[in-house]
């Protein structure tokens, strides 16, 4: 099996509850990300980019699974942990080519506004945030 198609499992099994805003199975960001960047370290990045953030999953537990130190450092570095601002944790990830490329396919995703069924002012805000995020990451 190779590392990738362990990832989608792990990100298939990790985010099995949950669901996106207009009601999706949530692994489908993940994989769309997927399709989105282009190297296999990218991809397995894309697939994981959320587990730890957003579930049970450990980076101990992808080390476990044998993903090797360069990819479960971009997790890592993909991980918006409580004791950083965004614009801290945007700058930790920015100095990785890897992550950079996964985080701006998680922004363009994440801006398109018809994922979002009546979408308010707050939706209309975290664009924008997004998307000045996104201009600074694509400069570099």
């Amino acid at each position: 099996m190779s590392t990738l198609q362990r990832a989608i499992e792990i990100a298939v099994h990790s985010h099995r509850d949950q669901t996106t805003k207009d009601g999706q199975p949530y692994v489908l960001h993940p994989l769309t990300l997927m399709m989105r960047v282009d190297s296999e370290e990218e991809k397995i990045a894309a697939v994981l980019h959320d587990v730890v953030e957003d579930t049970e999953t450990t980076l101990e537990d992808l080390e476990a699974e044998g993903f090797s130190k360069e990819t479960v450092e971009v997790i890592d570095l993909l991980t918006h942990r409580e004791d950083l601002s965004y614009d801290e944790y945007i700058g930790r990830l920015a100095e990785n080519s890897v992550a950079r490329n996964v985080k701006l396919a998680d922004l363009g995703h994440n801006m398109d506004i018809t994922r979002i069924p009546n979408p308010g002012p707050k939706d209309f805000e975290r664009l924008q945030k997004y998307h000045r995020i996104w201009t600074k990451l694509s400069r570099l």
